[in-house]
């Protein structure tokens, strides 16, 4: 979508305008949910799966990251293994033993929705219908995300931001973006 036809959007209706872009001429809707830690990707992805009209399958990036160093790894993965091929899949991490999960697979014929930081690069945006980034200024990403998160979190705040930024200087996702969510989403009276 041309940059001056993008939807900025700032105030009510986000879950329903999102879902609308999504479907509009689209047979196997792929929507892509990208934005800083804490800016509410998680949120509008389950508001998404709630609104969507029949079966959609939701990817998580939050499963598939190796590691607290993995973000451009889960970006790849999600090029290779989850938006092409016949046989759409994605590997869990399993953040406990600290290696490879087991893989899910996803139906193809049906509907997918990802979610999560460095979901929507370059390669990924050319394998998908729509692109959406939330956008929110690191201050209240951080609040929310440590609320949310906590002492879990905390120690690895300033690592993870690192590879966001670096992400977004190499990729741009906020301009590879149909829809730009303003102020982040929070899921109340949106």
């Amino acid at each position: 979508m041309a940059a001056d036809a993008r939807a900025e959007l700032r105030m009510g209706g986000a879950v329903e305008r999102v879902l609308a872009a999504a479907l509009a001429g689209s047979v196997r809707p792929v929507v892509l949910i990208d934005g800083g830690s804490g800016s509410g990707k998680s949120t509008l992805a389950t508001a998404l799966v709630a609104a969507w009209p029949g079966a959609v399958s939701l990817v998580r990036l939050d499963d598939v990251y190796p590691g607290w160093d993995g973000l451009a790894a889960a970006s790849e993965h999600v090029r290779e293994h989850t938006l092409t091929g016949r046989h759409p899949r994605w590997r869990r991490w399993d953040w406990q033993a600290e290696r490879p999960g087991e893989w899910h697979d996803l139906d193809p014929a049906l509907p997918l929705i990802v979610e999560g930081c460095g979901s929507l690069s370059r390669a990924n945006r050319a394998l998908a219908t729509l692109g959406v980034w939330l956008e929110l200024d690191a201050a209240e990403r951080r609040r929310r995300a440590l609320a949310r998160d906590g002492d879990l979190y905390a120690p690895y705040w300033e690592r993870w931001a690192i590879q966001e930024r670096r992400f977004a200087e190499r990729e741009h996702p906020r301009e590879l973006a149909d829809v730009v969510l303003a102020g982040g989403f929070t899921g109340a009276a949106e």
